[in-house]
């Protein structure tokens, strides 16, 4: 039995940066993880997904190398040798973290960790034996969330013709047909690498729109640039007579007035993720759980039993790598005596990295609306940026939305090019309270992208100069 002041269950983006945080302030920490160190994000979710974007993206561009003056020969796209490059990229990452648990005197105890009081955890390893050790501090439960299908409606996963983005990241060839069910980040993301690299996908969202979550005119501009790449696209759908075959799967799909009969080789389930708590020992520990099945917390992140907490996907709210990251950093502060900064939950920017990307913070229009606030929108097109229109991507716009008496800025989109890149310099502006007159007042180097988000600032105010 060991004995540590903190113990994290999970080595995702919480888990790693709550733990590498807790040994900076003198914890003694160790980590439970039986995978690799990294979690869904790094292992099969944000980075070898975006390995595979950058390929998409590198495949269309070559498509349309001749209009920029440069001839290739024949373009030839193999599917298989671009996982094999993200899964290559999604170990480098994992190896890098495991460099700062050594760097910072972590403990990395791979198995699978149960806890079985508030301040012991019991740990099985790959060999079947257990192992018990002492949180003299806390133990921290990160251990994330999972994918799920859709057994409702036929769609049980079956990691063969029916997948999770987990399988269609190990695939060694892109299927001829493919249905993505569910039209959010995964969803759109992953529709975008298959059609790059040649597959015929039907997208299928049964909410009223793609991205659901952004705002309108963000999900109007990804639905038309898809429909252009030869994407169908079917909104506001319900699926039935589903049929799962050995190398197909058949449905049919109702959307718009009109049904359509579909037969694809391969079904993606992207329809949300469910979190991990079984085999935790948390019922048995009287740890609640909410309605949905996610750890609660208050807002020290500490759930109903003394000296446990939770951090990141398996609490809820919104599930991204970056939100979980962060309250490892708080959570790491408070559990050494500090007063961090608290998370600001309405200020957690939204990334989806297809072509073109689609970036947000803080209110949709028409949450503005809802809230019946006197907002003012200031909007500006890549198609009359000039660094946008050099590169040959003037697809999209930035949206500004202010309040229209202080010029607040209540909510920003951007969709296009390097949005998620471009979306911080709002984010920065809002966390600091800057209104737009003073996100103006910031000169925005020529030619640029970004200047697309001041000619923006300036519609909301009425003084646009380029469009």
């Amino acid at each position: 039995m060991a004995s540590y002041d903190v113990i994290f269950i999970g080595g995702g983006p919480a888990g790693y940066v709550g733990a590498i945080r807790c040994a900076q302030l003198g914890l003694n920490t160790a980590v439970v993880e039986r995978e690799g160190l990294g979690g869904t994000c790094v292992l099969w979710g944000c980075i070898p997904a975006k390995a595979l974007l950058e390929s998409a993206a590198l495949a269309n561009r070559v498509k349309h190398a001749k209009d920029f003056g440069v001839t290739v020969g024949e373009v030839q796209l193999d599917y298989g040798v671009a996982m094999k490059r993200s899964r290559a990229v999604s170990t480098q990452n994992s190896k890098g973290v495991e460099f700062l648990f050594k760097k910072n005197k972590i403990t990395w105890i791979k198995g699978a960790g149960r806890v079985t009081a508030k301040n012991a955890v019991t740990v099985k390893g790959a060999d079947g034996k257990e192992e018990k050790h002492e949180a003299r501090k806390a133990i921290v439960v990160a251990t994330g969330s999972r994918v799920k299908g859709l057994p409702q409606i036929g769609l049980e996963l079956n990691k063969t013709t029916v997948l999770s983005s987990d399988e269609v990241l190990v695939l060694e060839r892109a299927p001829k047909t493919m249905a993505v069910v569910g039209a959010g980040a995964v969803g759109c993301e992953f529709a975008d690498v298959f059609n790059a690299f040649g597959t015929q996908v039907t997208l299928i969202e049964a909410l009223p729109r793609i991205l659901p979550l952004e705002d309108p005119d963000s999900s109007a501009e990804l639905t038309r640039a898809f429909k252009k790449r030869g994407m169908t696209v079917l909104p506001g759908a319900k699926i039935s007579n589903v049929k799962v075959g050995k190398n197909n799967v058949t449905m049919t799909v109702e959307s718009g007035g009109s049904k359509t009969e579909l037969d694809v080789e391969k079904v993606l389930v992207a329809a949300g993720r469910a979190p991990v708590t079984e085999g935790l020992g948390l019922k048995e520990l009287g740890v609640q759980l909410t309605e949905r099945g996610f750890v609660k917390v208050n807002d020290r992140y500490e759930t109903s039993v003394p000296g446990v907490y939770a951090i990141g996907d398996v609490t809820g709210n919104q599930m991204l790598a970056h939100k979980g990251e962060r309250e490892g950093y708080v959570l790491a502060e408070l559990l050494a005596g500090g007063h961090p900064h608290p998370v600001n939950y309405k200020n957690i920017p939204n990334c989806t990295y297809c072509h073109p990307e689609v970036a947000s913070i803080g209110l949709t229009e028409e949450q503005a609306k809802e809230q019946k606030l006197d907002y003012k929108v200031g909007k500006f097109p890549f198609s009359a940026n000039g660094r946008a229109r050099t590169s040959g991507e003037t697809e999209g716009f930035v949206k500004v939305i202010r309040d229209a008496k202080y010029g607040e800025i209540l909510g920003a989109h951007i969709v296009g090019a390097h949005a998620t890149e471009m979306i911080h310099e709002l984010l920065v502006a809002r966390e600091n309270e800057f209104t737009v007159e003073e996100v103006d007042l910031a000169i925005h180097a020529h030619p640029t992208l970004s200047e697309a988000i001041a000619e923006a600032t300036l519609d909301s105010l009425g003084k646009m100069i380029h469009a």
